[in-house]
């Protein structure tokens, strides 16, 4: 099986699309590439022809196993590199970039997770803070000039959506947040001082198949097709700007274009939805009721968000095009199809 068809279910892959990759690009660095999103983005890369060099240090953030498959897939193609390689190791950096002539990088290698950092916050600033930094300094040694930088959504806590780029994401709630504060501030500084190309893209709660399993819709899906009792933080009206996997893949590798500075959403762009609708959704595809255990909501949790994607139309010529209903039919398709060894995929 492809990796297209492992992460992206039986769609047709965006890659075949004209236009998809910006002119002048055919060799990659992709940071975090056993990573939800690096994979995805990386098969892609590979299915339109560009050479990717990957690296991960295959963390123990979750299952580590999922992230293996995710690299053996990518290493079928013969266009792919791997180097077991950590952000937070500026010497090693330094020396990959020096070594390669990268026309680009996508920079997605990452501590994430909201509720995590708030019980071990120096990880976060390590390799989400200090990771982008040895990540803009080996560019700037070495010549690369183009950098696309994942960020989040996180960021826009207390402000009123839809979120646009330009409100002040000044007051983070979490260390998550504020560990891609400082990468985006960093981020500016080297386009200012140093003019590198720099493209921020803020991702809005992404989901599909293969996803982390950590997040809600990867651990909703198992527990009620398993028949096992879901937990939900809060009274499960919190809603979400749900993003499928191929839509920011897509928008990420589009971000590669020569654009100066600038800060993009990537999201679903439409009316957020709830935790209990998708819940909803998941009850009808597997035909089972899901048992709901409530537990406090989380103060380093946001209650909504949804993402402006105007920008993203303008200067992209991107937007979303799988609703929540295809997105979690894919994903719910996917866990059947590999439920031998996606039902002992460790949680977190």
């Amino acid at each position: 099986m492809s990796v297209i068809e492992t992460q992206g279910a039986s769609f047709a892959s965006p890659a075949a699309e004209a236009g998809l990759i910006p002119p002048g690009i055919g060799n990659v660095l992709v940071t975090g590439v056993a990573g939800f999103i690096g994979a995805r983005t990386a098969a892609l890369l590979l299915e339109a022809g560009v050479k990717v060099v990957g690296i991960d240090n295959l963390s123990t953030a979750y299952d580590p196993g999922l992230k293996q498959r995710r690299v053996g897939e990518l290493l079928k193609h013969p266009n792919f590199i791997f180097h077991l390689l950590d952000v937070t190791d500026a010497r090693a950096v330094a020396d990959l970039c020096t070594e390669n002539h990268f026309d680009a990088i996508i920079h997605l290698a990452a501590r994430a997770g909201v509720r995590y950092s708030m019980e071990n916050p120096h990880i976060y600033m390590a390799v989400n803070a200090q990771g982008t930094l040895n990540v803009l300094e080996a560019m700037r040694m070495s010549g690369i000039r183009k950098l696309v930088f994942a960020s989040t959504s996180s960021l826009y806590a207390g402000q009123p959506r839809p979120f646009q780029e330009t409100l002040p994401v000044n007051n983070p709630i979490s260390i998550y947040a504020a560990s891609k504060k400082a990468a985006e501030v960093m981020c500016y500084t080297f386009y200012h001082q140093f003019k590198l190309d720099v493209s921020i893209v803020r991702y809005f709660t992404v989901y599909g198949p293969a996803g982390r399993p950590d997040m809600s819709p990867f651990r909703f899906i198992r527990w009620i097709h398993d028949g096992n009792p879901i937990e939900i933080y809060g009274d499960g009206n919190q809603s979400r700007d749900f993003t499928y996997i191929d839509d920011i893949a897509r928008g990420t590798i589009a971000a590669m274009r020569n654009l100066g500075c600038e800060v993009i959403n990537l999201g679903g762009g439409g009316e957020p939805r709830s935790l209990r609708e998708m819940i909803g959704i998941i009850e009808k595809l597997v035909e089972r009721k899901a048992k709901i255990t409530h537990r406090e909501a989380h103060a380093a949790d946001m209650t909504e968000t949804q993402a402006d994607i105007t920008k993203a139309r303008t200067l992209l010529d991107w937007s979303p095009r799988t609703s929540l209903e295809t997105g979690i039919a894919a994903s719910v398709e996917w866990y059947k199809r590999n439920h031998s060894w996606a039902s002992r995929i460790k949680l977190g």
